[in-house]
């Protein structure tokens, strides 16, 4: 069996994730539902959500819905009350350099783009859809391997412009100096934040409680630390009816 908590994990917010953890263990043993002690949050991601074994994980809303939804249980959605959005509701914000003059995301239709990857919903699919809104799609784009990193490439001017998840971003501006050289442009619409998942199988309903309650056993300061508000029951159709970039955009 495994389990991992990885989709927001820093150094910063590690502690807190390990409590976290344990509370949720406890409550998944009360309800007779063997876990790990330790979460294997090095493990490449796929082989953690494809894994026949996998006691609780937390996806990205795009590998959900392209990869993921038919072959693993929806457990819930975590709510991060993103401001602007609804509960269980998160968006991407385009951030560039403080002093980038240009006002618009059509100026920046010939800039160069920095992006985690390419299955990333807060990364690409949702920018993607908003920059076709406006009738582009940035051309010269620059993997970076994690929202962080797009974040510090375009402070470092190594691109213009990125688009982050928003609770990636509040992290950002929470423990990295450089968001201080960075501003938000623009936002995109809000799609459901990114879920957790089990293996097939799984016992939805407990898990979903374990959770529940796990959160509200959480100390107000590991609460903030990790952004967490509650969770909800967020059905899978509306993870499905989100939009993906065509193959090769």
């Amino acid at each position: 069996m495994i389990a991992s908590l990885m989709m927001y994990l820093r150094p910063e917010t590690a502690e807190a994730t390990a409590r976290y953890w344990a509370l949720i263990r406890d409550e998944l043993a009360t309800r007779g539902i063997a876990a790990p002690k330790e979460l294997s949050n090095e493990v490449e991601e796929f082989a953690v959500w494809k894994a026949e074994g996998l006691i609780l994980s937390q996806t990205c809303g795009m590998p959900y819905r392209l990869w993921l939804h038919d072959c693993v249980t929806l457990i819930g959605t975590p709510v991060f009350g993103v401001e602007g959005c609804p509960s269980g509701y998160y968006n991407s914000v385009f951030v560039v350099r403080a002093d980038d003059p240009r006002e618009t995301i059509s100026d920046f239709r010939t800039a160069r783009f920095a992006y985690n990857q390419t299955f990333s919903q807060s990364g690409y699919a949702a920018p993607y859809a908003h920059c076709m809104a406006e009738g582009f799609w940035f051309e010269d784009r620059s993997q970076s391997h994690g929202h962080r990193n797009s974040a510090q490439t375009v402070a470092e001017g190594r691109a213009d412009i990125a688009a982050l998840d928003a609770v990636s971003w509040r992290l950002i501006q929470r423990y990295d100096a450089f968001a201080d050289r960075l501003r938000v442009l623009d936002s995109t619409q809000a799609t459901p934040c990114l879920p957790y998942i089990a293996a097939a199988g799984a016992d939805r309903a407990a898990t979903f409680a374990a959770l529940r309650d796990a959160i509200t056993q959480l100390t107000p300061k590991d609460a903030d630390t990790l952004g967490l508000r509650g969770l909800m029951d967020i059905p899978k159709a509306a993870y499905l009816a989100v939009p993906s970039p065509p193959p090769g955009a």
